[in-house]
């Protein structure tokens, strides 16, 4: 084949590689995205008497997965990045959080620690995903022996105990989604047991995940 007629071919290559790059770049940074302000996201409850306010983004797609090392929908498992912004003048508890994903019929799922994903990853047998109340997985609770499951929630899990005065905190917490069809819809994110400095319970959060599904949709429009 002479030099003219490979010339398509090469360009080809070319612009097939140049188009893969970003993605692949992404895919193997790994970095925790840059943290905003709560009001920045769709799904967001605002409490401004307390100065608080609380944000869930879902990663539930193909690309939004490239930040991690697996990817977690494919096996059932929905990654949702909290978003807590404190406003006020006070740092705000999140030691006895309780944060759990409620699907459409009321079910209460608790986040899942490493060993949990590993067992559905590997589709071996699954225990304590869901059950009616449970604390918010901030503090480890196991280890897996998969090592990208593990890194991942060194580099992202939401470890935050307390929110301190006009911050804002975020980080992944990550729900077993594997008997929903269509997780997000008419789910929200229950957030309670958020203390302020004087260790007074406050109202709690239900974050919608219906306004993140309505964002998206009118971005792809």
């Amino acid at each position: 084949m002479n030099t003219l007629r490979r010339l398509p071919l090469l360009l080809a290559t070319t612009l097939f590689v140049a188009a893969l790059t970003p993605v692949m770049g992404r895919a193997s940074d790994h970095t925790p995205p840059a943290v905003q302000p709560a009001t920045d996201f769709a799904a967001v409850e605002v409490h401004a008497d307390e100065k608080l306010a609380i944000a869930a983004e879902p990663y539930d797609t193909r690309e939004k997965m490239a930040l991690f090392r697996v990817d977690y929908v494919s096996h059932g498992v929905m990654p949702i990045r909290l978003i807590v912004t404190n406003n006020g003048d006070h740092p705000i508890s999140l030691r006895d959080a309780r944060i759990l994903f409620v699907t459409k019929l009321q079910d209460r799922i608790q986040a899942a620690d490493p060993e949990d994903v590993e067992r559905l990853m590997t589709r071996k047998e699954k225990e304590g995903t869901r059950i009616p109340i449970g604390p918010v997985s901030i503090h480890r609770k196991g280890k897996a022996t998969d090592q990208a499951i593990e890194q991942d929630f060194d580099t992202f899990e939401f470890q935050a105990l307390v929110v301190e005065p006009h911050t804002t905190r975020a980080g992944f917490l990550f729900y077993d989604v594997s008997g929903l069809t269509h997780p997000l819809q008419g789910a929200l994110l229950n957030v309670h047991t958020v203390k302020d400095a004087d260790g007074k319970e406050l109202f709690y959060f239900e974050i919608p995940f219906e306004k993140y599904l309505k964002s998206k949709s009118s971005q792809m429009n």
